[in-house]
């Protein structure tokens, strides 16, 4: 396992050649005063296993960086996140780290932030509009192509494919449906999608594709975009006896995204195929390392880290950090010719959670 606190404590990261410390001023993440910095940091929601995951680690990093935290949980509702901006403001924490779901609504609530120097970094999605102090995600349009590679190549570039597309009003829903369909467009125009809107929501996705397999039985492919899916998904399929090895003529393979614990058990198993591994873990400690960062007057530059992701200019005055989400198989074969890691391998967040 790798010495977290050894390489928060190391506390330099390089971007474009410029050293820039996380943890510098009094190094242990204390204000000048001696006080702790405070940080309020809002849980997006509860009900999945991957934010559960992310609302586990947020603490343990706050307490290697030496951070305060007050925290909330909007439950995937923009007015609860708005309230809950309030709240901290109210608090006067220094800094807030937000996954705000609705990418549109949150410009206002940002601005008002910004008007009282309070930094903000948002975490797993992009705003719309306005400028935060960094965005911390992976690339949500490689997870659709990613998605799209690993089911085009095994269905043979024929059939029909289901995609249960999570919440279009947020810019992951967007990223992985438009990349999704135009990777089958351009390099599998033999499949054909149907696209599913879901609103991240298990129940619609399963009565959703509960009704497609009625009208259209031949599918033979499904790609969920978040693990919410994941348990009406498999109920379906067992429920139409699809449940069958690959090998097997009525197999439908099933690519996931989120790369829970759950997720690369049912690959062990033989009930999906495949996930993207979005970092649960580095959302986490990175959401908190960039807002303690910008707290102490540090700034960044587009380029490579020394955390193995790159920092991309989304648009002007707004940066982002984007980490590594590898696609999960089961024997951890390259697949369109790009590296998959096997299912079991020790670095996934997910067989460490």
């Amino acid at each position: 396992m790798i010495n977290r606190r050894a390489l928060l404590t190391a506390g330099l990261t390089m971007v474009l050649g410029v050293s820039v410390s996380l943890t510098a001023g009094c190094g242990d993440g204390t204000a000048p005063g001696g006080s702790r910095l405070l940080v309020g940091v809002d849980y997006p929601r509860s009900d999945t296993d991957f934010w559960n995951s992310y609302i586990r680690y947020v603490p343990q990093f706050a307490d290697e960086l030496g951070v305060e935290l007050k925290t909330t949980n909007s439950q995937n509702d923009i007015a609860n996140l708005i309230s809950n901006a309030q709240t901290f403001m109210s608090q006067g924490v220094k800094g807030v780290v937000m996954a705000p779901q609705d990418t549109a609504a949150i410009a206002p609530t940002l601005a008002q932030l910004d008007s009282k120097k309070i930094p903000v970094v948002t975490i797993d999605t992009r705003p719309d509009t306005g400028n935060v102090f960094m965005v911390v995600r992976a690339d949500n349009r490689a997870y659709g192509i990613k998605a799209c590679q690993f089911l085009g190549t095994k269905l043979g570039g024929k059939g029909k494919v289901v995609m249960l597309q999570g919440g279009l009003d947020s810019i992951n829903g967007r990223d992985r449906t438009e990349a999704f369909n135009e990777c089958m467009r351009d390099k599998f125009p033999g499949i054909t999608v149907f696209g599913e809107a879901t609103d991240w929501k298990a129940d619609v996705a399963a009565a959703k594709l509960q009704t497609r397999f009625a009208s259209d039985p031949d599918i033979k492919g499904v790609y969920m975009q978040s693990s919410f899916a994941l348990s009406g998904t498999l109920q379906i399929l067992k429920q139409r006896g699809l449940q069958v090895p690959p090998s097997d003529p009525k197999h439908v393979f099933v690519v996931s995204n989120d790369g829970i614990p759950e997720e690369l058990k049912n690959i062990g198993e033989g009930l999906i195929d495949a996930t993207v591994s979005q970092p649960a873990d580095l959302y986490a400690r990175y959401g908190l390392e960039y807002v303690k960062a910008a707290i102490e007057g540090k700034t960044f530059q587009p380029g490579p880290t020394d955390h193995g992701s790159n920092i991309i200019q989304v648009r002007e005055g707004l940066l982002e950090d984007q980490l590594p989400a590898p696609l999960v198989t089961l024997d951890g074969a390259p697949v369109a010719g790009e590296p998959t890691l096997k299912f079991d391998d020790a670095s996934l967040w997910g067989n460490n959670a």
